[in-house]
């Protein structure tokens, strides 16, 4: 079956989320808190199963990369195998700029810094975590505070590597977890974690998207005395 035609907003008219970058090669969508990326015997609805609404091909879409269930903002998929090749090259390499914004508990005393601890998975009957372990992954994330309030703080998390849960540990790490966070010390509540942006420079494909906070994180910046860039 060909290919639907590709028009400016051709795929932006159909899929029922903000679709932030596309091409025909790629798109990325700002994926909603609360959505997961593949179907589960608890959740029918996701990402993947809405791949019919952005190509006919037999072959794809797939996910570039993958975010949490509650971690919402930009998630890249690939129309094209050529195009998930050369992007999920770009991931593994580190060549590709993935910031998060998160809404933390207290705050750290300084205003930057970068935290550089390897992680590793931990399964028990209660279910599994990660957690900071010498000889583990490699895990470095660059941070800085975006703003200030009096119990929280807004911090951009820059991702140097692609660790599972690498931002809500090491958040956890600097002292200050992310609100919502129940698994490492952030309470309950919904995640206040985002995917605020990627770019990356692909043969075909200069991506750069940028995905809006949602409303239960622009609510919870105003409530704390947070400001949002």
């Amino acid at each position: 079956m060909p290919d639907r035609p590709m028009t400016d907003h051709a795929i932006s008219d159909r899929f029922p989320y903000p679709v932030l970058y596309e091409s025909p090669r790629l798109v990325v969508i700002d994926k909603p808190a609360g959505l997961p990326v593949h179907p589960g015997p608890k959740a029918r609805h996701s990402v993947e199963a809405l791949f019919p609404l952005l190509s006919r091909r037999k072959d794809g879409p797939w996910l570039v990369h993958r975010l949490d269930t509650d971690t919402s903002g930009c998630l890249m998929i690939a129309l094209r195998k050529q195009a998930l090749v050369e992007a999920q090259a770009l991931f593994a390499s580190g060549n590709v700029r993935k910031t998060y914004w998160a809404v933390v508990h207290r705050g750290p005393t300084e205003n930057e810094g970068l935290i550089d601890a390897p992680l590793r998975k931990v399964s028990t009957q209660a279910g599994w975590h990660m957690e900071t372990y010498p000889e583990g992954q490699s895990a470095r994330t660059s941070w800085r505070v975006l703003s200030r309030g009096r119990t929280h703080a807004l911090l951009e998390l820059t991702l140097l590597t692609g660790r599972t849960h690498q931002a809500r540990v090491h958040c956890a790490l600097l002292g200050c977890p992310i609100l919502g966070d129940e698994r490492y010390g952030g309470g309950q509540g919904a995640l206040h974690l985002m995917s605020r942006s990627l770019d990356l420079s692909l043969r075909d494909d200069q991506v750069s998207a940028r995905a809006t906070p949602p409303g239960f994180i622009r609510e919870s910046c105003q409530a704390f005395g947070l400001e949002l860039p």
